[in-house]
């Protein structure tokens, strides 16, 4: 059995390291825009929820590194949200830590909120490196409409 033309995949590198750097760019990339900016708003809207929920240091590479792994296929954001999180929080007085970091449960949901974006950003990751390229199919689907 031989697959058509339209449903063949082909490897793209490109698109998903375009991917990592800020969710939904491979599929912009690769011609899929209106779903890659659907899933560059869905990531984002997780991760930047994840820190207005749980604060700044639910994203930790030093005391949670398990969680930090599935955060960091968010792409360089959760990197740089670690870096503020290790330069001002870690290193500020006991009064500003109390400000700035969050309790029990909140800090849970908000870790959890970011990994999920992470996680779902991985998908993405692949789909957009060895995926089905789904533009032309749809254009035909239209045509025959």
């Amino acid at each position: 059995m031989s697959q058509s033309k339209s449903t063949q995949s082909s490897l793209r590198p490109g698109a998903a390291v375009l991917a990592w750097i800020l969710p939904g760019l491979g599929h912009v990339a690769i011609g899929q825009t209106r779903r890659g900016f659907l899933m560059m708003f869905g990531i984002l809207f997780l991760f930047f929820g994840g820190l207005l929920i749980g604060g700044i240091d639910v994203v930790d590479m030093k005391q949670d590194r398990l969680w930090f792994i599935a955060q960091a296929c968010n792409g360089p954001v959760a990197f740089i949200a670690d870096y503020f999180n290790q330069s001002m929080l870690k290193t500020a007085d006991l009064a500003t830590q109390a400000r700035m970091t969050s309790l029990g449960n909140i800090n849970s949901t908000g870790t959890l909120y970011i990994a999920l974006g992470g996680l779902m950003n991985l998908i993405l990751i692949l789909d957009a490196f060895g995926g089905p390229d789904r533009g032309s199919e749809h254009r035909r689907r239209r045509e025959s409409d």
